[in-house]
């Protein structure tokens, strides 16, 4: 009986040291797992959202579910831009050569005349043209009037001795229907290649018209 008393009460030492050990395990392991703090910051905050919404975005577009409004606009904010049309094209290729000095018969790069000018421009997009302005004025299309003209056309002036007679050209790069005035790229004898508006008195005088090489924009 003494016996069985003695191997109970091993028994509950045995249990009660077990306990003990497992406890403080438990608590050096609590003790020492490492501690994942939180963000606080708003702009780490707002950077893990952007991360998470653009993970299940990249899932969604896997599956076959239609993409966010975001990853839509951000998707078209990548989209090519349109090309340009082929009289803006023109301007941008002609105002290249703004400055560039006037010489009489001159067909660039480096000095032009009014006449060498428009055709030297319009040569780089396939179009062969005379050089001499006289010659300009037969091609085309003749636009008749101020509310039919468009950008890329060719705009003709007199002589300084002789209205009559064909003596300059430009090409025409904007309209104010209002006005009905016009601004325009040539190679001025004063300063080179420049931009002129029609509204100025010498240029007024001696407007001729103008002349579509191009093909009419919609």
């Amino acid at each position: 009986m003494r016996s069985l008393k003695t191997l109970a009460a091993y028994l509950s030492l045995f249990l009660v040291l077990s306990l003990a050990i497992s406890c403080g395990t438990s608590r050096k392991s609590i003790q020492n797992s490492p501690v994942i703090p939180p963000l606080e910051n708003p702009a780490d905050i707002a950077a893990s959202e952007a991360r998470a919404r653009e993970v299940m975005d990249s899932i969604e577009r896997r599956q076959g579910v239609k993409p966010s409004d975001e990853t839509k606009k951000k998707e078209a904010d990548k989209a090519p831009e349109q090309p340009k049309a082929l009289s803006d094209q023109i301007i941008a290729y002609a105002r290249q050569f703004t400055g560039v000095p006037y010489k009489l018969g001159a067909s660039g790069p480096k000095q032009f005349d009014c006449s060498g000018f428009t055709r030297y421009v319009f040569k780089h997009f396939g179009y062969d043209i005379p050089q001499y302005s006289g010659a300009q004025f037969q091609l085309g299309k003749e636009v008749k009037s101020y509310s039919n003209l468009q950008k890329g056309d060719l705009v003709f002036f007199g002589k300084r001795g002789s209205v009559r007679d064909i003596g300059h050209v430009g090409i025409l790069v904007s309209i104010d229907r209002e006005s009905g005035s016009f601004n325009f790229i040539h190679a001025s004898v004063s300063g080179g290649v420049v931009e002129s508006n029609s509204s100025q008195p010498y240029y007024h005088m001696r407007y001729m018209g103008a002349r579509r090489i191009l093909p009419d924009e919609e």
